[in-house]
């Protein structure tokens, strides 16, 4: 029928038939006679089988939502170091996986040109992608994306300004997005709520990585 129309995901599927199941499971092996929590039971378990929910129906929700999920973050953090050395050593990208341990390796291709690749959660796995520098304003500013039909749609944005003998500000937007199709349901295993924490754990580290004494910062001379 038209108005059973699937509007809800798996998971949400699978989690209604089991709650569906034990509730009808717990009246028939208790001998309960309990009406509300069998009807709850009985909802519950066609609402999984058949994928369909009538209060999603009612709000408007008239299918499954496959838009693939999507990484953003925004931060800032002071680096106890001059902002030209700052930027130096991030403006050397292959230092990123120095600090960011969700990053495998960056290997710099030219001057706007890298290739890099990214740990799946669980370490099942790596994506790669190219990545394009898109502004680069020395001590400044560095922008980047990845080039279309990457594997992963990644782009970002660091900003440096003085922060007085505290060092230097560091404004950090970093955001990763699933494309559609094929690639994108690997590129899904990969951008959860663990991977998030990762990323932001890794811009931390950056932070102590630079303040850290033995630290060498002709690391951070550009090619």
């Amino acid at each position: 029928m038209a108005h059973l129309r699937t509007n809800v995901g798996v998971s949400e599927r699978l989690l209604s038939v089991a709650g569906g199941a034990a509730l009808l499971y717990d009246t028939i092996i208790n001998r309960k006679i309990n009406f509300l929590q069998t009807m709850t039971g009985t909802y519950l378990l066609l609402r999984g089988v058949t994928g369909f929910c009538l209060a999603y129906d009612q709000l408007g929700k008239k299918e499954v939502d496959y838009r693939p999920p999507n990484v953003n973050i925004r931060t800032s953090l002071v680096v106890n170091r001059s902002r030209d050395q700052v930027y130096a050593f991030w403006r050397r990208l292959q230092n990123l996986p120095l600090f960011m341990n969700h990053l495998k390796s960056v290997k710099v291709l030219d001057e706007k040109h890298s290739e890099w690749t990214a740990a799946l959660a669980g370490d099942i796995g790596t994506l790669s992608w190219t990545s394009e520098i898109v502004k680069d304003d020395p001590g400044s500013m560095l922008s980047w994306h990845s080039l279309p039909d990457s594997s992963i749609e990644n782009a970002g944005k660091i900003t440096f300004s003085d922060a007085g003998l505290m060092g230097t500000k560091v404004d950090v937007v970093i955001s990763y997005h699933a494309p559609l199709g094929v690639l994108g349901e690997k590129a899904g295993r990969l951008l959860n709520p663990l991977f998030e924490k990762m990323v932001r754990e890794d811009i931390d580290n950056f932070k102590r990585y630079m303040e850290s004494a033995g630290v060498s910062l002709t690391q951070g001379r550009t090619p």
